[in-house]
């Protein structure tokens, strides 16, 4: 149903309504800070990842991520790295090129960190200005159990982030891809990788990559299990 504007509605000038500051929510799914809310800030071409989107990968990757090392190279809103800090890992970094969105990634580390938990929580948490790339190129060798990927749709970096985050994949960890595209075991071969899950959601497909497996007979190669949200 369309309203008349009244006296006061039409007091307000459209272009302050159109330019003014705006921000948006994320939640935490599960963990230590699970039912959290935390407000982000409102940038050209951001993208949170969905909850039910971030649900499912991490049913994929494990509930508890206790002790474990991950690296979100295009933090964006910090949802896939504040989702695993609050499961448990060790050692989080976050890293973003945008200096606003590095100052409300370090609003919400606060924010986070003056919450008064159960049991005390003993872990890194870490917020970079940094190209994810550049980045993840810096990292030692074999470094971390799990590397969250996603990249801007129209910045042209994921065979490059795909071979920095290779090289710095532990023995046993997982690559999380987000991209607006079905990536395949052909597409990952050339980075040493294997496709193990896959989800599309809406325009979003959502991957977990590990290392391809050695040549050894008694080893299965692992088929892409793929599924579709709502």
């Amino acid at each position: 149903m369309t309203t008349k504007p009244t006296s006061s509605t039409r007091s307000t000038p459209r272009f302050a309504r159109r330019h003014s500051a705006q921000t948006h929510e994320i939640r935490i799914i599960g963990g230590h800070w699970k039912r959290i809310r935390l407000r982000v800030a409102d940038r050209p071409g951001l993208r949170p990842t969905p909850d039910r989107v971030r649900e499912t990968v991490f049913n994929w990757l494990g509930q508890n991520l206790a002790g474990l090392r991950c690296v979100d190279a295009f933090a964006g809103t910090g949802a896939l790295g504040f989702e695993a800090a609050s499961r448990g890992a060790s050692e989080v970094l976050l890293v973003e090129q945008d200096a606003v969105l590095v100052a409300q990634l370090q609003k919400v580390q606060a924010q986070l960190q003056a919450l008064v938990l159960p049991e005390p929580v003993v872990q890194a948490l870490r917020i970079q200005r940094a190209e994810g790339v550049a980045s993840l190129r810096q990292l030692p060798s074999a470094s971390q159990n799990v590397i969250f990927l996603d990249p801007p749709f129209d910045g042209n970096l994921y065979e490059a982030a795909l071979v920095a985050a290779s090289r710095v994949l532990a023995p046993l960890g997982s690559i999380y891809l987000e991209a607006p595209k079905c990536w395949t075991n052909d597409d990952v071969a050339p980075f040493g990788l294997i496709v193990v899950r896959h989800l599309k959601a809406g325009a979003v497909h959502a991957h977990i990559l590990r290392a391809m497996p050695t040549a050894n007979p008694s080893v299965e190669a692992v088929s892409p299990v793929s599924g579709e949200a709502a």
